[in-house]
């Protein structure tokens, strides 16, 4: 048996630093979305940023009258079937049917300004109404208190709001 030796390439070590900082915006940043414009003058830097994470300053100058057209009846048809789905829905999880109306209505607001896809209805779930029933309701009961039913819903959505504000910050989005 011949004994042989093989070299190896050792990379030089790099920086803590520098190595932290390229996980970070690989980790935030994925896509890369700012390596398209890195050439480009500071305010059309500054204008392609703030249209990447507030997608509706990309589409709106591109908006017409035509597209509204056809926006409108889309909005007409999605609310035909909203409106009984959010109260029904606000019925499940025992809550004034007014709120369903809300979940049904600002959801959509928001994610037109902050939202980047075209095709994606936002709006209520039955499961996630079925959940938040079941899970205070072994807490409190609606009929009981009512007044701190409503704070524990009022809680529970804002802080899940705040964790999958969180997660699409970080770009781990389901």
């Amino acid at each position: 048996m011949m004994d042989s030796k093989h070299t190896v390439n050792f990379t030089t070590p790099k920086k803590f630093i520098k190595t932290f900082k390229k996980d970070c915006k690989e980790t935030f940043f994925p896509d890369n979305p700012f390596g398209k414009f890195r050439h480009d003058k500071p305010l059309q830097k500054i204008k392609k940023t703030i249209q990447y994470f507030i997608p509706i300053f990309e589409w709106l100058p591109r908006y017409n009258l035509h597209l509204f057209r056809y926006d409108v009846l889309a909005g007409i048809t999605i609310t035909s079937l909203a409106i009984p789905q959010g109260i029904s829905y606000a019925k499940l999880a025992d809550l004034p049917p007014i709120i369903g109306l809300y979940s049904s209505f600002v959801p959509p607001l928001i994610y037109t300004v902050f939202g980047s896809s075209n095709n994606l209805e936002v709006g209520t779930v039955a499961a996630c109404s079925l959940l938040m029933h079941e899970t205070l309701g072994a807490v409190v009961s609606s009929k009981d208190d009512p007044t701190l039913y409503l704070h524990l819903i009022y809680t529970s959505t804002f802080f899940t709001g705040i964790f999958q504000t969180a997660l699409g910050f970080c770009r781990l989005v389901i």
